[in-house]
């Protein structure tokens, strides 16, 4: 525990910044002379000497020897893990690196189809063959599942060719799955299991949150340092703890996917977050949650047409919830979600995470305080009384996305032989985008899938009732890409 105290690269920059060294590096700014005065008016002038280049004194993120070595070597050691690397481009190109890492070109991977947006670059660079679950909806909660330990039993019988299991947990709700039944699953079939837990960073520090999946015993898992802990935006780790996947392999492939001018102050603020939670974590979340579960209990005795998750909505699903994340329904108030987060920011000064038409997510993290949750909870009772929504009867719906794969998503993206047809003359066609319409946020098209009935009329649907389709070309989904032969 005395070596978690020490921050390596924060030092090193720190030592750096004092001795007010002549800059002839890049960036051009030179220790913040060069900022912009209204800038530099608001952030003051002392973090500008903590934005570098590389040199011998701060380390290279791209071969390690200093002090980022040492500060990877001591998040490994608090995340107890064999290796962990920091990211300076978020989580997205950690996921994309653990498909490259796991698996070859022409392998398959079961993956859900409601993971991150960015595992379609993941597929795409790596060439595999997705084989995709079917998330579970909740009509009920109007909340979306993601795969459980019986679905990827099935699916591992069902396709025993497949390299690779991804998995996301915690979702965006905050529901965790059985990561720890999955991992000893996978393992005993010899399968590889990436876990993205680009919301789950902090799990590991108190023992009232679902387990992590570094601890469930996941192969590889990226984190957002800078989603729930204090590191700065893009901030993130991917944690390696695997006899299958070869540790220079992913070194190599991160080096390939990261910039090679990182953010110094980001790699140091992921330095400093772990510090701060490996010495705080435990107490600092023990009020997050307080804060969460007062909020929780204030909102569903108190508001009437307000319902936030619980733990209990989702335990006969043998589901865990990250109690820090608040999901708030407020389709009886006759407003969507996208409404009352509007009136939130507009109104009460007040910003959540992100809104879908049932749902409003707030996320916690550590700097977070019951002062926030009672200004969140005060505006909502006010906006609960003072709105009322002409909205009824939403219903959360996808269709089939048991439709076949022609092609890989690979092949079709790289392909010239592309065209534009009618989406309602789409039937049958190998669909060459992806066309995601929110809600729910799942894609309901991917490159390399046959286009069935059910999917053409689902989108026409969607289309005609003007709701935006992530993918599409113009104001109105008319026309949809296809694989020309």
């Amino acid at each position: 525990m005395d070596k978690q105290n020490k921050v390596p690269i924060f030092d090193t920059l720190l030592g750096h910044a004092k001795r007010n060294v002549t800059s002839f590096h890049t960036p051009g700014h030179k220790n913040g002379k060069g900022i912009d005065p209204v800038l530099k008016e608001v952030t003051g002038d002392g973090l500008y000497k903590f934005d570098v280049t590389v040199f011998d004194e701060v380390d290279s993120l791209h071969d390690p020897v200093g002090p980022i070595k040492k500060a990877e070597e001591l998040m490994a050691q608090a995340y107890g893990v064999k290796h962990s690397l920091f990211l300076v481009n978020g989580t997205s190109v950690g996921n994309i690196a653990m498909f490259l890492s796991a698996c070859d070109p022409g392998d398959s991977i079961i993956v859900s189809r409601s993971s991150h947006k960015s595992i379609m670059g993941g597929i795409i660079l790596s060439g595999v063959w997705p084989i995709w679950l079917q998330p579970t909806i909740d009509q009920n909660l109007d909340i979306i599942f993601n795969s459980t330990y019986e679905e990827i039993k099935q699916a591992l019988e069902m396709y025993p060719e497949a390299r690779a299991v991804f998995l996301t947990s915690p979702t965006y709700n905050g529901v965790a799955t059985e990561v720890k039944k999955i991992a000893d699953l996978c393992h005993r079939k010899g399968k590889i299991l990436l876990v993205d837990e680009a919301h789950g960073p902090h799990l590991k520090f108190n023992d009232k949150l679902p387990m992590s999946a570094v601890d469930a015993g996941a192969d590889l898992c990226v984190q957002s340092t800078h989603k729930i802990l204090s590191a700065l935006s893009q901030g993130s780790v991917l944690h390696h703890n695997s006899k299958l996947v070869d540790i220079n392999r992913v070194k190599k492939i991160v080096s390939m996917l990261q910039t090679t001018s990182p953010q110094y102050l980001t790699l140091a603020s992921i330095d400093l977050a772990r510090r701060q939670a490996v010495l705080h974590g435990k107490e600092m979340f023990d009020k997050v949650i307080e804060a969460a579960e007062w909020a929780r209990k204030e909102i569903n005795e108190k508001i009437p047409n307000m319902r936030c998750l619980t733990k209990a909505d989702i335990k006969d699903r043998n589901f865990d919830l990250d109690l820090t994340k608040l999901t708030i329904n407020v389709t009886k108030t006759g407003l969507s979600g996208y409404e009352v987060d509007e009136i939130l920011a507009k109104k009460y000064n007040i910003q959540v995470d992100c809104s879908d038409t049932f749902n409003l997510i707030a996320i916690m993290g550590i700097g977070s305080d019951m002062e926030d949750v009672q200004k969140l909870v005060s505006a909502l009772k006010e906006i609960s009384k003072k709105y009322k929504g002409t909205q009824k009867n939403w219903i959360l719906k996808i269709p089939s996305l048991a439709t076949e794969m022609v092609m890989t998503p690979r092949e079709v993206f790289l392909s010239q032989d592309i065209k534009k047809i009618p989406l309602a003359k789409s039937v049958g066609h190998v669909s060459a985008q992806v066309l995601t319409p929110y809600p729910p946020g799942i894609p309901v098209v991917i490159p390399g899938e046959r286009i069935s009935k059910e999917i053409c009329d689902y989108l026409v649907e969607m289309a005609s009732k003007g709701i935006r389709i992530s993918g599409q070309e113009g104001d109105v989904l008319k026309m949809v890409k296809v694989f020309a032969n």
